[in-house]
């Protein structure tokens, strides 16, 4: 679904005749289950028809036409490319996300204000209470740190398009190359076509960097809760080391989770950030994540 919609906000991002043509498609196919290129090249471009091919919208139904990956989404998608929808229209964030937004942003005051703290710790202890009571503390910890990086890990793969920066990447690339190649001609006016492409480009980059922080919005959505429970498990409630003292490298004893092991950081949080690193990684290779460009 994710992903769908992204190609779609692509298409719509092209102009109003592609999501037109893809309007058209999607109306044929439903009604006759395949669509081929005569039941609509009266009414868009064969660039159009390749371009709905080439983004996988449309998909080869072998030999007997084509249909449509993902119909629904894709109508939830064109709903949110509607100018009268609650989407901003520039095809990276929906109501949704700009809601997931400010939830981030009102759970940031727990890590300031006790009482907020006291308020999303307890909702979030009458399911993690009974877990607390049945294991120890480091290990729920560790498996609070496998569910966080288990849903990180699913949402990085179904909301951040990796291509996108992959194509940033690519026209620095070219960029630059033509920017060299215009200083060792001594070529003004290519000089100042890269200068306009450059701009072009900078502007672009706001797009992409919107797009590329949306799933940070929800895993920030749904982590920052787990983070305040523990936050107030270990300050607030004061949660000790049962049986002997955890040893650990370099640091050695350490008696209690609030024992500062790395400047001001505490034991508490290094345990978690080393066993959701451990685990992301993990997580990543196992479900075959690609989070870097591409």
């Amino acid at each position: 679904m994710a992903r769908t919609a992204q190609k779609v906000d692509d298409l719509a991002a092209e102009g109003e005749s592609m999501v037109d043509a893809l309007k058209e498609v999607l109306a044929v196919a439903e009604e006759e289950g395949t669509v081929t290129w005569s039941d609509v090249s009266d009414d868009i471009t064969s660039g159009e028809w390749g371009r709905l091919i080439e983004t996988g919208l449309l998909v080869d139904a072998g030999g007997d036409g084509f249909v449509i990956d993902d119909p629904e989404g894709i109508h939830d998608a064109l709903d949110d490319t509607d100018p009268d929808s609650d989407s901003d229209g520039d095809g990276s964030w929906t109501k949704y996300d700009k809601a997931a937004a400010v939830g981030v942003l009102a759970l940031f005051a727990g890590y300031s204000l006790s009482s907020v703290r006291a308020e999303v710790a307890t909702v979030i202890d009458l399911f993690m209470g009974p877990l607390y009571d049945a294991l120890p503390f480091y290990v729920v910890v560790l498996i609070l740190a496998l569910l966080t990086g288990l849903f990180t890990t699913i949402l990085q793969d179904n909301l951040m398009d990796s291509n996108v920066m992959g194509d940033y990447q690519e026209q620095n690339k070219r960029l630059k190359e033509k920017r060299e190649r215009a200083k060792e001609q001594d070529d003004d006016e290519l000089m100042e076509e890269v200068r306009e492409e450059q701009m072009e480009l900078m502007s672009e980059n706001m797009g992409m960097f919107k797009a590329q922080f949306r799933p940070m919005v929800w895993i920030m959505l749904l982590t920052i809760p787990v983070f305040l429970w523990l936050y107030w498990m270990v300050l607030d409630v004061g949660v000790t080391v049962t049986g002997s003292a955890m040893v650990l490298p370099i640091f050695g004893d350490v008696g209690t989770w609030q024992t500062k092991v790395l400047g001001p950081i505490q034991l508490w949080l290094i345990w978690y950030f080393l066993c959701s690193m451990g685990f992301n990684q993990i997580l990543r290779k196992a479900l075959n994540v690609q989070t870097s460009p591409t």
